[in-house]
């Protein structure tokens, strides 16, 4: 099948009066000081408040489920309706299960208080890999204790994999954020469809990162967030729950999903589920059309229509993006 041909910019025009859209960046990646507006933009600026959205084919890949949270794979290019900003739009491209490319990113939490289960985590995570990894796609793995460190590059060897997983040893502290802020800059410049699992205990304890800038960096990457929450001991007084709900929202917000898992196998059923929503999902581009905002952010909706009556279908997708990257 061939791959569409996606992220066609039909124009690249941000004109931008005020500094507002630019993007944070924490004072450790470095490169945090937005550049100077051009000559244009400072004589285009004037006293106008608001700046101008670039019109570029947005890609929304959305997950449908019955009401079993089984996959539907049946729909057609009519069944859905989209909304940018309560806006109808058209839908110009439609795809089911996307040949696309698929850029995944484990990041896995090798912080101390994971050191009970981490050979479980490995383990499942190896299956996952084999189960999921074709020669077009590609796999990186990153570990998070105190640092953030890329223990393999994106490749779809299951040897280096292994090798890379065999290699990961336990730090002292979690985090977390700073571990979604560097994948999501990672697949920022992956092309195709982009995923990041996460796999920790949800605390987060020494990041430089806050939750708004993981977030951002994750919803500008495209990527969807899948958690799995290891809860080793269900009622521990010792659970962040605090991180346990960010991870929800977050995985909530790029159209993934939240599991929790304290044994071997709810670990293999949750990336099972990943693996078989990743099979079935819908791709929708649209051009947006090009209006005048006070926000870079975008809200996306995605309605279903014409399913059979009483299908009690629910829709996952990213619920926006930003006009403006991260550098």
């Amino acid at each position: 099948m061939r791959i569409p041909a996606l992220y066609l910019v039909l124009a690249a025009a941000v004109c931008q009066a005020q500094t507002s859209g630019t993007v944070p960046k924490p004072p450790w990646a470095g490169g945090s000081k937005a550049p100077a507006p051009s000559k244009n933009e400072s004589e285009n600026s004037g006293n106008d408040t608001t700046f101008k959205v670039d019109v570029k084919l947005v890609n929304v890949f959305v997950t449908v489920t019955d009401d079993r949270g089984a996959p539907v794979a049946n729909l057609t290019k009519d069944n859905f309706q989209l909304f940018e900003d309560d806006h109808p739009q058209k839908v110009a491209l439609f795809s089911k299960e996307s040949e696309l490319p698929l850029s995944i990113v484990l990041a896995i939490d090798t912080s101390l208080s994971t050191r009970k289960d981490l050979a479980l985590e490995l383990n499942s995570a190896r299956r996952f890999a084999r189960a999921i990894i074709r020669p077009v796609d590609a796999l990186s793995i990153y570990a998070f204790n105190e640092v953030v460190d890329q223990a393999v590059p994106f490749t779809s060897d299951l040897k280096s994999i292994d090798r890379g997983v065999e290699r990961l040893h336990l730090g002292a502290a979690t985090a977390l954020y700073d571990a979604i802020y560097v994948a999501g800059e990672a697949l920022e410049a992956r092309q195709g469809r982009k995923v990041m699992v996460v796999i920790t205990d949800g605390g987060d304890t020494v990041s430089k990162t806050d939750y708004q800038e993981a977030l951002r960096a994750a919803q500008i990457s495209e990527a969807i967030v899948y958690s799995i929450i290891v809860v080793p001991i269900e009622a521990s007084a010792g659970r962040d729950t605090g991180g346990e709900h960010a991870l929800i929202q977050l995985s909530s917000d790029t159209g993934g999903k939240y599991f929790y898992a304290t044994n071997t196998a709810q670990l293999d059923e949750a990336f099972r589920t990943i693996s078989d929503e990743l099979r079935t999902q819908y791709l929708l581009g649209y051009y947006p059309v090009q209006r005048l905002a006070d926000s870079d952010f975008r809200r996306i909706e995605v309605k279903l229509s014409g399913v059979a009556s009483g299908s009690d279908y629910k829709t996952r997708h990213r619920t926006g993006y930003y006009t403006s990257k991260i550098h």
